[in-house]
């Protein structure tokens, strides 16, 4: 799998390394970039890895840019994978609007043509990445996960799903219960077909309701400036089980951008290390 990873870019940041890499995806049949900080090697040999899913029209270097994540990161010794949203290119399938296809793959697999194709996201980050990371780049550190918006929707579901191997998972304005919301009704409709069964697993409100295996912690912030609360976002249904360590943070003033994310990246890796 080596000869099949190319190093795009390489930039020293914090006393890490900030990467860019290009590879072609056996599951979604296109190339693919995805971004990896790395802390110093030498004072940490075997980081923890933090997985970040990017939200609606984001490649993999939105929170590289903006997120102003690495510096933290570096402190604390964690390494940080940025996949893209979505598979990329001339064959593959696209629509003319901005919240369903290329840049937006919700992290799901698509059973419906001709998405079926190529949006294999879930599968590709689960499985296809994860071997990447773990075997070409070897780390094999334990993990986390998190995401913003469409992202904190795949955050939670792939977290929720893989409860053995993620140890938490945080949000940013998280879209918490797609099967009921338009952003995720009109991608599920078209990835997955309009049987609505077929959604609840894909659903993390719908995941979270009835978890009953080992609980991961989860901590969620949601802006009250942001101008998809209400209608795409709606925090106030994802509801745990009692007991359940969930945390719902409402922060007054802020909105749906990474100016919010920036200004509590610091706090949500330090929510991480602690369960790493």
């Amino acid at each position: 799998m080596t000869e099949k990873l190319e190093l795009l870019e390489e930039h020293r940041v914090f006393d890490g390394t900030q990467r860019k890499y290009q590879h072609h995806s056996e599951t979604l049949h296109c190339a693919m970039t995805f971004s990896l900080f790395l802390p110093n090697v030498e004072k940490f040999p075997n980081p923890s890895l933090v997985w970040w899913l990017s939200g609606l029209t984001c490649t993999d270097d939105n929170f590289t840019h903006k997120a102003g994540a690495q510096k933290k990161a570096a402190e604390l010794g964690l390494a940080l994978v940025m996949p893209d949203t979505s598979p990329r290119g001339e064959t593959v399938a696209d629509d003319a609007d901005w919240d369903l296809g290329q840049g937006a793959g919700f992290y799901v697999n698509a059973t419906q043509q001709p998405w079926n194709a190529n949006y294999q996201m879930y599968d590709y980050i689960v499985t296809e990445l994860t071997t990447i990371v773990r075997e070409t780049l070897g780390l094999t550190g334990s993990e986390s996960i998190m995401g913003h918006s469409m992202g904190g929707h795949g955050a939670l579901v792939i977290g929720l799903r893989n409860p053995n191997r993620f140890h938490a998972i945080s949000a940013f304005s998280p879209i918490v219960n797609p099967s009921d919301v338009p952003w995720g009704m009109k991608a599920f409709d078209a990835y997955l077909g309009a049987d609505k069964q077929a959604w609840a697993s894909w659903d993390a409100s719908k995941l979270l309701a009835s978890h009953d295996g080992k609980p991961v912690p989860i901590l969620l912030d949601q802006g009250t400036a942001d101008n998809f609360l209400h209608v795409q976002l709606q925090p106030e249904n994802l509801i745990a089980p009692e007991g359940y360590p969930l945390k719902i943070r409402m922060q007054d003033g802020y909105d749906h951008s990474y100016y919010f994310i920036a200004s509590f990246i610091d706090e949500h890796l330090d929510f991480h290390k602690t369960y790493l």
